[in-house]
Parts: structure tokens; C-alpha cells; sequence
């Protein structure tokens, strides 16, 4: 029988609160357990004395006969000076997943190939003589415009007087 030193909900929803019990480690985790050692509550202060209550003289009797420690209650009993926690290293936790690496890259290859073509646009010269050769028949369409409304206003005077 493997057992562990861990926490066992109690508390109203979203109102947590933990037993630390001693518990074989397949029963469930409100289940029955062997022996109560202590209690953690959450919504107190980190420097509130209540928040963790642990009865160390049994804590240290149930690590020398085997009993194991859940993450949590290892770093209560890391900070009680009980047991020795090692500081778990994941050099990966900071790394984005694969979908977001290739999201990611394919953002970098669309941005990459926008700066290309804007690039390409800028290098590429306007050409000054088909530019000179669309302003001018601009110039003739506007003078051509200017003239036809006053040849309009005449007519129909014209033909008022008629």
C-alpha cells in the first residue's frame, strides 16, 4: 500500500478548502483517509498564520515510514523546514506550442513577402513620359468639360426666346 500526504477539498463552490491528509494514494481525493495532519486555506492572506496549519511532529513521522508528498504539500512542508523540496526545472514551460510556431511563421512569410512587394514597388521608377501623357489629355478632357456646360446654357436660352 503506497501512501501520500496530500490535500482533500472541502469548502463551498469557489469558497476552497483543504485537509492536508495522510491517504492511501488510490483512494479518492475527498475519500477516506487515514489520518488529518493539517489544514490549508486559499482565500487567506500568503502572510495570514491560518493558512496553513500542519501538525509537523506527524508530518515527519509519516515521510520516515514512506509516505509520499504531493507537489503542494512538499513546498508547506519545504517552507516549514519538514522536508527538503528540489525545484522542478522545465526548460520548455516558456516555449510556444507547434500551432503556435507555425502560426507564427506563416505571419512572418505573409509580412515578408508584403515588404518585398513594397519594396519591389518602390525601386521600380515611375515612368515621367506616360505620366506627362496622362496629365495631358486630363488637361484637354477638363477644358472640353468646361466648355460643353456653357454651350448648354446657351441653347436653351436660344430656344426660350423662340
Amino acid at each position: 500500500m503506497s501512501v501520500s500526504i496530500r490535500l482533500s477539498r472541502g469548502g463551498a463552490k469557489k469558497r476552497p478548502y483543504y485537509r492536508i491528509v495522510v491517504a492511501n494514494s488510490r483512494s479518492s481525493r475527498d475519500g477516506r483517509f487515514i489520518e488529518r495532519i493539517g489544514s490549508y486555506n486559499p482565500l487567506l492572506a500568503k502572510d495570514d498564520a491560518n493558512r496553513v496549519v500542519l501538525d509537523v511532529e506527524r508530518a515527519k513521522h509519516w515521510i520516515s515510514v514512506g509516505a509520499q508528498p504531493t507537489d503542494r504539500v512538499a513546498r508547506f512542508l519545504d517552507v516549514l523546514g519538514v522536508k527538503e523540496r528540489t525545484a522542478g526545472n522545465n526548460p520548455n514551460k516558456g516555449k510556444p506550442g507547434e500551432k503556435a510556431v507555425e502560426r507564427a511563421e506563416e505571419r512572418a512569410a505573409k509580412i515578408a513577402a508584403a515588404e518585398e512587394a513594397a519594396a519591389a514597388a518602390a525601386a521600380a521608377p515611375a515612368p515621367v513620359e506616360e505620366v506627362a501623357a496622362e496629365e495631358a489629355p486630363a488637361a484637354e478632357e477638363a477644358s472640353a468639360v468646361e466648355e460643353a456646360p456653357a454651350a448648354e446654357e446657351a441653347a436653351p436660352e436660344a430656344s426660350a426666346e423662340g
